[in-house]
């Protein structure tokens, strides 16, 4: 039995993200591109993929969704840089990219409020027994979710903080 992992040469496990990650807006102003993700390991009879970056721990009361991908083709293992740039051309064909918390169908970069600690990052892939999620094209990341978890057959993470 393989492991299921999720990795990224632009953002180590447990470590700081690159301010270049960072949004471009609401005081920020990195070059808001997504980072390159890769993934190994999936398990037997995974038809699909979700990508998605959460910070639980935005001041909002429900954290923050930065990035939600649904319908990743099972051949997909990895994300190029900018794959979340607004439009998706830059994603593999079939991908959708869900509404984010910025109302953006795109990669949110990291913008947490200047003075608070370090905000956590969960970078996720799902591996799913669907070909497609079955949201509409403007479902919120909530709804998007639901539906991930309930056609989950495998899941693997990691977590980074950014700060500022």
């Amino acid at each position: 039995m393989t492991t299921f992992t999720l990795s990224s040469p632009d953002i180590a496990a447990g470590a700081s993200i690159d301010p270049s990650f960072e949004f471009d807006g609401f005081g920020c102003s990195g070059k808001n591109q997504s980072p390159v993700l890769r993934w190994s390991g999936a398990p037997v009879g995974a038809k699909s993929f979700a990508v998605h970056v959460y910070d639980p721990d935005a001041p909002t009361g429900s954290g923050f969704w930065h990035w939600y991908v649904i319908d990743l083709p099972a051949g997909v293992t990895e994300l190029a840089a900018n794959a979340g740039a607004q439009g998706g051309a830059n994603l593999p064909q079939g991908a959708r990219q869900i509404r984010n918390d910025y109302g953006s169908y795109s990669w949110g970069g990291c913008c947490p409020p200047p003075g608070d600690k370090p905000h956590r990052y969960i970078f996720t892939v799902h591996a799913l027994s669907v070909d497609r999620i079955d949201v509409p094209d403007d479902a919120p990341a909530a709804l998007t979710g639901f539906m991930v978890n309930a056609n989950t057959l495998a899941k693997a993470s990691f977590t980074a903080t950014y700060g500022r």
